[in-house]
This record gives structure tokens, C-alpha cells and sequence, in this order.
């Protein structure tokens, strides 16, 4: 008979006694619980002492979580968390270097837990550390267990961070603009000072003033790959929490001082392979940086503005008045306008007498204007050679220059995300893009002259421009999903990309489709389809048994904290635990926590689950949606919540889950991987009846013969 559903069996240790197996009720008041623990081991007041974890975290266990002790954990009798906070809280104080040391390291490693956190806050003990910090004579060592401690007690959300003393901030912010001091403390300030730049105009103001953006990228050049990261995500914090203008005067700063090129050089290119966390901060600053694009690429142009219209006669003037003989200053008002008009229509703008309403759409706005002044104002050769090829070629095979630049700006705002926000967890960056200071108009440059490549193999004319952008959309994508890592490679292969190319790749894929749209080959379709999702099962739960690394994210910040979760080879059990930067595959015995396959009962996914809704931030967490999913478990009681590194990995663990529960796999990704696998089987298996049209009804088999006496009778020979 299985035991109450109130009743956990568990382990108690205690050094230097014999471990206690008890029957925990789980209705029985914890004080009771400790009270017949204390006298089994004859211990007087048991209200100084509490229960905790063995392993991971060692979190002490409470009223409100004891809940999530499972059958066969194993806990430990230890000082109960009031008791060792006030121990700590002395010993930070002491005179002695050695235990003044020891009580911050513990206070560091216990300041994981809320209930001790609270305690400690509670008798003002983060006014301690910031009098140890204040003070300034403690360095190296014990100073990085102070900071350390400090973060983790600020974790908790207990104490804002705006209450924090100018002379501490005046302090930390000491630690990361000298050079002598300990790698370790200065990880530590200047994973500080990110966490306080969010939180309140105020503190931003105060870390932009007093750490520099010389100082950061100092630090972004040290070979310490986790100093370099911190100041990472320090300067991707400011960056995020600035105003459109002080960001714009920000990058232009970090463009003057190469950053660029440091970032390609030094951290994409470096011996190193690229950390995840790293990836991201590139993202988000090529993202940041893309998206100063937006305002001008959200403002219609103003026919009354006379810096705009300038830079639209700047077109005209550029391409046609070293070719016109005589100064249009000769013309009449009326002929100067007419000539003006006839220009403006070889330029490719559709309303020729006023050429600023097509610039009135937005997006692509004023920054198709920009893009078509910089290509004529840095390559003004190809410019001259793009408008004035067109402007005599016949009027029905033209390539309008200002048509195309608008629409081909928008594509590339399209393509590239522009005025979109960042993604809380995307890795995806283009390293070409810091290869190049210009990089939107350097990329329109080579994109537009591809423009009228393409227009010329395809022979096009005014009723093709939609076909062609549509191809020059596709030879983009095409070429960008390579990743290519400069623009002169980029343009090296978009070139090679020509439209036959694009011709036969689309062949390629109709042919292939047509072939496998015949009867015959759908019926085998259907009898490989068994055996195949049996292979792509197979594969999901050998994935789970590798595990995965998950990130803890929060609505304030990006989280440090990673936590690993793998299937037990028999796939009875699925083990997790917290783990440390760098550990990349850690063996299941180290995971402490397990939920029993058994116990599973549902899967949930995106808006479903519960800890998207308590995270909520708008539109910022949009990727967060796509990228959760939660386990419920235990009579549907408790939930494991995940939030995915990549959309693979939402795949494959969502997959591998359905299984675990004897569902089917839902994910796009298993649909991929089976057109993928039967595209293979079947390649294979008609090998043989290459260049034979397969008919889409079997031959009809013959009647049989009036008689049967064309058999040999063998019987009659032995005679």
C-alpha cells in the first residue's frame, strides 16, 4: 500500500550522530518536526536549530516550501537561520582577519538563501557591509566575499537599490576605474553597478558621470574573458537605459573610438571559442546600434524642409549638371521646372513634378533618402553609372534607382530588425557587422547595385519590380544566413548568387516536391512515417539524457544563475541542479533535485504557464513566450518551470516531454526533421528509377491464361 500522500520519507543527518529516518507529516507543524528531532539526538532548544538541504543550493527549509521535499531526500540538523545570522553579523565585525574572513565567505554562500537573507537584513546587516566597503581597508580576498555577499543579499528584492549611500557607490565605482585591484572585485563592482543602472534614472546618471566609456573599453581589452563580459554588460546596460539621444551620442563615441573593430578583431575573432552570455551582449549591441535607424525611418519627408529638399536636389545635381552644358540659372522659372521634372523621372521617382511624396511613406521614410545621398555622395562613380545606364535604356527596361532604394530600404529594415526590440535571450548577430562603422549604408550600397544586376538578368521590366525585389529579397537572405564576415565576402557571394542561380535552387526545390507529390511516393511516405518518428523519438529522449543548460531570468535583469536538468539513462527520472559558470555537462550524480517520470502529468508551454505571467514586461517578453515551457507534477500540484536558450532547444525538450507522457510531438521541429529523414529514405530507395517517370497508377495486371496446359509435368519424366 503506497504511503499517504502527507507523508514523505526522508533522511536526517547531524555531524558526529547517526542519521535519524523518519516519516515526515507534512501536516505536523515544523517546530513539532524539529522538536522530536532535537530529542531523538538529546538536544535542548530545538528552536535554534532548522532543517536544510544536503546538497545544491543547502536552501533551510520552511513552512512555506517544505512542500517540495520529496521521498528519499536527505536534510541536515544545522544552526536554524536567525542563530547563524547573528553569528555572522558578529563576525563581520571581529578584529580577527582569519574569522572576519571566514564569517563574509559563509555569509556569501548563505545569502543564496531568502530565509537567511532576511534575517540578516533584519538585524541591519547590510549596513554593516557597506560600512566594510565604505571604510576601504579591507582588499583582495576578504573584499570579494564583502561584494559578493552583498549581491546576493540584494538578489532577493528585499532592499531597493536606490537606498544605497553615495559613499558606497563613490567606492565601487573606485574599484573599477583603478587598475591595481583584484580581478575578482572588480567582476564584482561592475556587476554592481549593471544591476543599479536599470533600476532608477538617478543611478544611471550617477554610474555614466563617473565610469567612462574610455574606462569600459579598457577593460573590454583585458584577456580576463569574465572582466571583459562584466564590462560587457555594463556598457549594454547603459546603452539599454539611455535616452535615444544619449545613446546616439554614446555610439557615435564608441565609433570614433574603433570599437568596432576591436569587438571583430579581439573578442568574435579571438583563440577563444564565443561564451553564450557574450553572444548576446553582441546581439543586443548590434541591435541597439541598428536601431538608431528608426527615428528617421518613422519620419515622413517634409516637402517644406530646406535641408531635406537640398538633399534631394543633391541627386539630381549629382547624376545629371556635370553633363548639362548650359546653367539651368539661363532657363526660365517654367523650363528650369520642367527640366528639373524630366531628371527627377530618370532618377526613378514615380511623381517626377514633386519627388518628396514618395518619400512620404514611413517606413522606409527619410532613411531611403539618406541611404540613396550616401551612395551618391561615397560611390558616386557607380552611382552616376546605376542612373545614367538606365536613363537611356528604353523607358519599358529601366531600372528606377529611386523606386528601388525605397522599397529596398524597407527590405532591409525587414530583414535586419530595425525598430524592433531586443530579445532577452537571441545570440544571432552578423559578425560583418563590426567589420564596418557604416554598416546599414555600406550593406544598401552593395544591395542597391545588386538591385541592378539582377534587373538586367532577369531582363525586366516596370510590371517586374516587385518580381525583382522579391528575387534580390531572396539572394539577401540567401547569403546572409551563411554568415558571412565581412561585407566584401557578403558582396563576393550575394554577386555569385545571380538569378540563375536562384533559378535552378528554386528548380531544384519544385522538383523535388513534384517528385514527391506522386501517389505511389506518398504511399510510401506514409509507411516510412512510423518507423522515422520512432527514430526522431528516439533521438529526442537521448537529447534530454545529455541535458541542457537553462539561465534563471528575471524581469529586472538577465540572470548570471544557470541551472542543468538531463534524463536518467533508464528515462525514469529527470535529475536538475543548480551548477557554476563553465560547467558545461555535469554528471547526473551531482544534481540534487528529481522528479520521478511517473509523477509527470501535463506539459505546459508559453502563456500557459504560470512564471510568464508573474514576468511579465510587455513587449520585451515577447521571446520569453516563445521560449518557455513548464513540467506539472505530483498530482498537479507543482511546476518546473524552463525557459529555453534557443528555439531548438524548446523543441526538442517540448518533444522529448510529450514522450516522456505518451503524447505526440508537437514542435515545427519535428516536422523538419521528418520531411528531412524521408526526403533521405526516399532518395534512396528510388535511386534506381532515375530519369523514369513513376505513373500515378499501378500497370494493370493481366487476365489470366483460358488454360494452364503449357506447365511441364515433371511426374511423367522420372517414369
Amino acid at each position: 500500500m503506497p504511503p499517504p500522500k502527507d507523508v514523505v520519507k526522508i533522511a536526517i543527518q547531524m555531524v558526529g550522530a547517526i542519521p535519524q529516518l523518519i516519516d515526515l507529516q507534512q501536516t505536523k507543524p515544523l517546530a513539532s518536526v524539529l522538536k522530536d528531532v532535537c530529542d531523538a539526538w538529546s538536544l535542548p532548544n530545538a528552536e535554534h536549530y532548522a532543517l536544510q538541504y544536503t546538497d545544491g543550493r543547502q536552501t533551510y527549509i520552511t513552512e512555506s516550501n517544505r512542500g517540495e521535499i520529496k521521498n528519499g531526500s536527505i536534510l541536515r540538523l544545522t544552526t536554524s537561520p536567525d542563530q547563524e545570522a547573528e553569528r555572522l553579523y558578529s563576525g563581520i565585525q571581529s578584529n580577527n582577519s582569519d574569522v572576519k574572513t571566514d564569517s563574509l565567505k559563509k555569509l556569501a554562500s548563505l545569502s543564496q538563501d531568502v530565509t537567511f537573507a532576511q534575517e540578516f537584513i533584519n538585524r541591519n546587516g547590510l549596513k554593516k557591509i557597506f560600512c566594510i566597503v565604505e571604510e576601504g581597508n579591507d582588499t583582495g580576498e576578504m573584499l570579494a566575499h564583502t561584494l559578493k555577499a552583498f549581491m546576493e543579499l540584494m538578489e532577493h528584492d528585499f532592499v531597493s537599490w536606490e537606498t544605497l549611500s553615495a559613499a558606497f557607490i563613490k567606492k565601487i565605482v573606485s574599484y573599477v576605474n583603478m587598475n591595481a585591484v583584484d580581478a575578482s572585485v572588480q567582476q564584482l563592482s561592475l556587476s554592481i553597478l549593471e544591476n543599479m543602472v536599470p533600476t532608477s534614472r538617478v543611478l544611471f546618471e550617477l554610474v555614466k558621470k563617473e565610469v567612462t566609456l574610455d574606462r569600459l573599453l579598457t577593460h573590454l581589452q583585458v584577456t580576463n574573458a569574465q572582466l571583459q563580459l562584466k564590462a560587457m554588460a555594463l556598457l549594454i546596460a547603459l546603452l539599454l537605459a539611455a535616452t535615444d539621444a544619449e545613446r546616439q551620442e554614446m555610439m557615435d563615441y564608441l565609433r570614433e573610438k574603433n570599437i568596432r573593430q576591436f569587438i571583430h578583431k579581439n573578442i568574435i575573432h579571438s583563440s577563444e571559442p564565443l561564451a553564450d552570455e557574450m553572444a548576446h551582449y553582441l546581439y543586443v549591441l548590434q541591435s541597439v546600434s541598428l536601431n538608431l535607424c528608426e527615428r528617421r525611418m518613422r519620419t515622413s519627408m517634409d516637402p517644406y524642409s530646406q535641408e531635406q529638399r537640398e538633399l534631394l536636389q543633391s541627386l539630381r545635381q549629382t547624376a545629371f549638371e556635370s553633363e548639362s552644358e548650359a546653367p539651368t540659372s539661363n532657363f526660365s522659372t517654367e523650363r528650369r521646372r520642367s527640366l528639373c521634372a524630366k531628371e527627377f523621372r530618370k532618377l526613378g521617382f514615380v511623381n517626377n513634378s514633386n519627388p518628396a511624396e514618395d518619400l512620404r511613406r514611413a517606413p522606409p521614410g527619410l532613411l531611403a533618402l539618406d541611404n540613396m545621398v550616401y551612395f551618391s555622395r561615397h560611390t558616386p562613380n557607380a552611382y552616376s553609372r546605376f542612373v545614367l545606364e538606365n536613363s537611356s535604356r528604353e523607358d519599358k527596361h529601366e531600372c528606377p534607382f529611386a523606386r528601388s532604394s525605397i522599397q529596398l530600404t524597407l527590405i532591409l529594415c525587414e530583414i535586419l530588425h530595425v525598430g524592433e526590440p531586443c530579445s532577452e535571450t537571441a545570440q544571432a548577430f552578423y559578425p560583418m557587422f563590426f567589420g564596418q562603422d557604416h554598416f546599414f549604408e555600406e550593406l544598401f550600397c552593395i544591395c542597391i547595385q545588386l538591385v541592378n544586376k539582377t534587373w538586367k538578368e532577369m531582363r525586366a521590366t516596370q510590371e517586374d519590380f516587385d518580381k525583382v525585389l522579391q528575387v534580390v529579397r531572396e539572394q539577401i537572405t540567401r547569403t546572409l544566413s551563411l554568415k558571412p564576415t565581412s561585407l566584401e565576402l557578403f558582396k563576393t557571394r550575394v554577386n555569385a548568387l545571380n538569378y540563375s542561380e536562384i533559378l535552378k535552387l528554386r528548380q531544384t526545390e519544385r522538383l523535388h516536391q513534384e517528385e514527391t507529390l506522386a501517389v505511389p511516393v506518398l504511399e510510401l511516405r506514409e509507411r516510412l512515417k512510423p518507423e522515422l518518428l520512432e527514430l526522431i523519438r528516439q533521438q529526442r529522449l537521448l537529447h534530454l539524457c545529455e541535458g541542457t543548460l537553462f539561465r534563471k531570468i528575471s524581469s529586472r535583469r538577465r540572470q548570471d544563475k544557470l541551472w542543468y536538468c538531463r534524463l536518467s539513462p533508464n528515462h525514469k527520472v529527470l535529475h536538475y541542479g543548480d551548477v557554476e559558470e563553465g560547467v558545461n555537462s555535469p554528471p547526473i550524480e551531482s544534481l540534487p533535485e528529481k522528479i520521478p517520470v511517473a509523477d509527470m502529468k501535463m506539459l505546459l508551454v508559453g502563456k500557459e504557464c504560470l512564471h510568464t505571467k508573474e514576468k511579465s514586461s510587455g513587449k520585451q517578453n515577447k521571446d520569453v513566450l516563445e521560449l518557455a515551457f513548464s513540467i506539472v507534477y505530483d498530482m498537479e500540484e507543482y511546476c518546473l518551470n524552463f525557459i529555453a536558450p534557443t528555439r531548438y532547444e524548446f523543441c526538442l525538450w517540448t518533444d522529448g516531454l510529450n514522450v516522456l507522457l505518451g503524447k505526440e510531438m508537437t514542435s515545427e521541429r519535428t516536422q523538419t526533421d521528418l520531411d528531412v529523414l524521408l526526403s533521405m529514405e526516399l532518395k534512396l530507395r528510388l535511386l534506381d528509377l532515375e530519369n523514369i517517370s513513376i505513373p500515378d497508377t499501378p500497370p494493370p495486371i493481366p487476365k489470366p491464361p483460358s488454360n494452364l496446359n503449357f506447365c511441364y509435368d515433371f511426374s511423367h519424366a522420372e517414369q
